[in-house]
Order: C-alpha cells, then sequence, then structure tokens
C-alpha cells in the first residue's frame, strides 16, 4: 500500500529533528557528571539547534515560495540577515544573562572558548546552514513536482492523440466499409442487407471495445477475422484470400485497432476485378512479441481515386511511434508486384 506524502513528509522531518537533538548524547565524552552532561548539551547544542529549527522552517514554508520562487532575491536575503541578525542577538542574551552564570568562568574549558567576535562569526556561518538546507530541499520538492506534472501531462497529450487518432480511423473505416455495401446494393441486395449487419457489429466493437489503452489480442483478432469476411463479400474469384491467426486463448494484452489499416490496405491495393490477385494475413506471438505479416498483389491507385489516401497507415505509424516507441519494428517491401508488411510488436 502505497504511503502518503502527507503523512510521510511530516514523519520525516520529526525523525530528522529528534536524531538532530539526540545526536549531543553520542558525540559527548562520558567523563563528566551526568548533570553537567545534560547542562553543556542544552547549552551548546539544543538552543541553536531550537533557533536552526524556527529559521529552516521559517524559509522552508513561507520566504522560500514566496520570495525567492517569485524572482524577489533581494527581499529574501534581506529578511534572512535581519532573521540571522535577531538570531545571534538572542542566543547571545541568553548566554549572557543565564546560562553564563551556570558555566565555571574559570574552568579550562570555558578559557578554551573562542572570542566574541569569532564567536559570532561561526554562528553565522552556522546559520546560513539550515537557510541553505530549506533552499535545497525545497526546490529539490518543486523539481520533482514539476518533473510529475510533466510526466502527467505528456501522459494526458499521449492519450489525447492516440484518441484523436482513433476518432479518425473510425468514420475512416466506416466510410470505406459503406463504400464496399454501396456497391452490393445493385447487384445483390440481400447480401448488402446481410453485409450491413456484419458492419453494425464491427461499428459496436469500435464504439465500445476500444476506448482502453489495451485489449485482449483474442478480441481484436475476432475483429479483424470478422473484418475479412466483410470485405470478402465484394470480392470475386479471381482473389484469392486466406488468414491465419493462433487458435489457443493468449494473455497478450495489445492496444486496439493497430492492423486494421494494414489489412485494408491489402484490400484497397491489391484486389483486381479483372486480374489474378492474392492476399495473405497471418499473426503469431511468441512469449510476448506479436508478430503480424500481410501480403498482397500490388495494384496501385490512380490520383483521382480518394479510397487510395493512405489515412489510416498514416494513423498507424503515428499511433505505433507513441505507443510502443522503441518496442516496434514495421517493414514494408514491394518486390515482383508483391506488397509486404512485417510488423512487430513488443507488449
Amino acid at each position: 500500500m502505497p504511503i502518503n506524502n502527507k503523512v510521510l513528509l511530516p514523519v520525516l522531518h520529526v525523525l530528522a529533528w529528534f536524531i538532530l537533538f539526540s545526536l549531543p548524547y553520542f558525540l559527548l565524552t562520558l567523563d563528566a557528571t551526568q548533570d553537567q552532561v545534560l547542562l553543556k548539551t542544552f547549552i551548546r547544542s539544543w538552543v541553536h539547534l531550537f533557533f536552526y529549527g524556527i529559521i529552516f522552517y521559517i524559509n522552508y514554508l513561507y520566504l522560500i515560495d514566496k520570495l525567492l520562487f517569485s524572482n524577489k532575491l533581494l527581499q529574501f536575503i534581506g529578511i534572512n540577515v535581519i532573521i540571522i541578525g535577531v538570531s545571534i542577538l538572542l542566543r547571545e542574551h541568553l548566554k549572557a544573562f543565564y546560562f553564563d552564570q551556570w558555566l565555571d568562568l574559570n574552568s579550562e574549558e570555558t578559557r578554551k572558548m573562542p572570542r566574541k567576535e569569532m564567536s559570532i562569526y561561526f554562528n553565522i556561518i552556522a546559520t546560513i546552514v539550515p537557510i541553505a538546507f530549506a533552499v535545497a530541499l525545497k526546490t529539490t520538492e518543486r523539481w520533482v513536482k514539476i518533473e510529475k506534472a510533466t510526466k502527467e501531462a505528456a501522459t494526458l497529450k499521449l492519450q489525447t492523440e492516440i484518441q484523436h487518432l482513433r476518432y479518425q480511423l473510425q468514420p475512416h473505416f466506416f466510410f470505406n466499409s459503406l463504400n464496399n455495401i454501396y456497391s452490393l446494393v445493385d447487384v445483390a441486395p440481400e447480401q448488402a442487407k446481410s453485409t450491413l449487419h456484419s458492419l453494425s457489429k464491427l461499428m459496436r466493437y469500435l464504439l465500445y471495445e476500444t476506448n482502453t489503452s489495451v485489449i485482449a489480442l483474442s478480441k481484436e483478432i475476432d475483429f479483424l477475422k470478422k473484418y475479412i469476411d466483410l470485405m470478402e463479400l465484394r470480392t470475386s474469384d479471381k482473389t484469392k484470400i486466406s488468414y491465419s491467426f493462433p487458435v489457443e486463448e493468449t494473455q497478450i494484452q495489445i492496444a486496439p485497432l493497430l492492423f486494421i489499416s494494414l489489412i485494408e490496405n491489402a484490400f484497397k491495393h491489391g484486389v483486381s476485378a479483372t486480374q489474378e490477385s492474392e492476399i495473405k494475413i497471418s499473426l503469431t506471438t511468441q512469449d510476448n512479441l506479436v508478430i503480424f505479416k500481410i501480403e498482397n498483389t500490388n495494384f496501385p491507385k490512380t490520383t483521382t481515386d480518394k479510397s487510395g489516401s493512405g489515412i489510416g497507415l498514416q494513423n498507424l505509424k503515428k499511433g505505433l511511434a507513441l505507443l510502443y516507441a522503441d518496442k516496434y519494428t514495421f517493414e514494408t517491401q514491394l518486390k515482383d508486384g508483391i506488397y509486404s508488411v512485417d510488423l512487430r510488436i513488443e507488449t
């Protein structure tokens, strides 16, 4: 179960200060009485740490966000100079009026203490440390938030672009299918009705099954089979169509509608009403690798034929780049009148 940052951060702060306040006990020599140890610890460590904590949180909770990150550097420095000065004056006041009378001013340890000027200098340096630490911590937190926001924005952009491509594909697919049905209305009206019913099933899949990032490969295969059967209705005996898909159920999940454009393309450019033509489609899997191959005879469309506009293939390439980045290969080849595609996706 993930830890809530709202709980984790305060716990870490409390733990850090607890360690800092406890640390003097582990650094003290053990040749003094317990009373002397406690007194020296309080005078030399706890008071300083108390002021350091106040300075740290004034910067951490307010000054850094309000001034430093708002490009008010001079005000940030000025206020901190005042805070450092007040802090040192208060500590010197406490030392002079409350603690010096508890110390043995003639003791050897007291005589070894640095002069007042050096003590103030060391205090200034030491007081800058919690400010620097607060700036470093706050900057790191800000960077993490920006990095997280950037990733979320990139993810949202990716999802939007993918959804846009799907919205482009659906009308494109529907338009091509209606063209096929239109061509059957006069010559085979009953077949046109059956085809229209099949198209409604395919559109139901497009509308209700593909609004997810991934889908079971078996569902996508079932969709491809129905689409091939639909397209096969308008082909003549001169066209030979064969396909091979995995028989056994697989656990592979894949982005929907990746292969349909390739099959559409094969039927657009691989079928002739007057010449022998052939389309071969195969999909195989190897562990988490999906291999899709398609071959078809090539009958290039004329420039006036808008059915060969290539919108589907353009969207496929964009979708692959967005969804699988460097986890796919896409190769095409035209040789001896045969156009072939080899698409491999690592899921």
